[in-house]
């Protein structure tokens, strides 16, 4: 999947939620190991003043556009079969695929039981779901007897796709660092997802989803929490790609 668009010098894939299940589906039939970013405003501005971040963005097997945003631009480049790859609907496209495929699934992340109610939310509407495992880290890096406890836990129950669902940049970090370490192909980071998901969070309505307003509905739901991203990242975000696509300033890609 090496069609990108440049949104301030991030690799956004050039994708749809068909074409990123067909992309998905692929790669664990063939074991290829790789890891997938759902990216929106948030993971490009954040991109801006970290380096290396935004290195993990653009090496990612696929760079998905969870954001309207990242779909707008896209059709500024002239990808009109570009839509949003949400990574609450990608986490169920992929399950309802895993059904029929037999692929098996791990959880990793979330706040204390999360992991372990999304694996239920998910069984119960994917009955022949194969739920591999679920592991709650803390709120640091995992220290050496986590990491091995991890690893033994991945080796035992072979999963197809370990599900992360920490926060952005946090979990892309995360991915990038453990993929050579875990016996797993696939790495997917969905954020809320997990608490959507498990029903600890709630989603904003669909026509707040496809109208770009899903933004708001969150801040409005928790500003403390999500104020200083929001207000603060969205505006930065439409001066910096104006300033891109009239050629004011350049973002190279790698």
């Amino acid at each position: 999947m090496n069609n990108r668009v440049n949104v301030l010098g991030v690799g956004i894939s050039v994708l749809n939620l068909p074409s990123a299940l067909a992309a998905i589906s692929a790669a664990v039939c063939e074991r290829r190991k790789g890891y997938i970013c759902v990216t929106g405003v948030h993971g490009v501005m954040e991109a801006q003043d970290d380096a290396a971040f935004k290195n993990i963005l653009n090496s990612a097997f696929l760079c998905t556009p969870d954001g309207m945003p990242m779909v707008w631009a896209g059709k500024i480049n002239g990808h009109r079969e570009m839509s949003r790859v949400y990574g609450p609907d990608l986490i169920l496209a992929v399950c309802a695929w895993s059904e029929a495929s037999g692929a098996k699934h791990f959880f990793y992340g979330g706040a204390a039981g999360v992991a372990d109610l999304l694996a239920r939310s998910l069984q119960e509407k994917f009955p022949k779901l194969q739920i591999a495992g679920t592991f709650t880290p803390p709120f640091r890096a995992l220290n050496e007897s986590e990491v091995k406890n991890l690893q033994a836990q991945i080796s035992a129950t072979k999963p197809d796709i370990l599900w992360v669902g920490l926060s952005t940049p946090k979990q892309e970090k995360f991915m990038a660092e453990f993929l050579p370490q875990l016996d797993v192909p696939l790495m997917v980071g969905v954020g809320a997802a997990f608490d959507f998901h498990s029903g600890r969070t709630k989603q904003a309505p669909r026509w707040m989803q496809r109208s770009g307003l899903e933004w708001f509905f969150r801040l409005c739901s928790e500003p403390r929490r999500l104020g200083k991203r929001y207000l603060r990242n969205n505006p930065l975000f439409v001066g910096k790609y104006c300033a891109q696509i009239l050629r004011w300033k350049n973002y190279p890609l790698p």
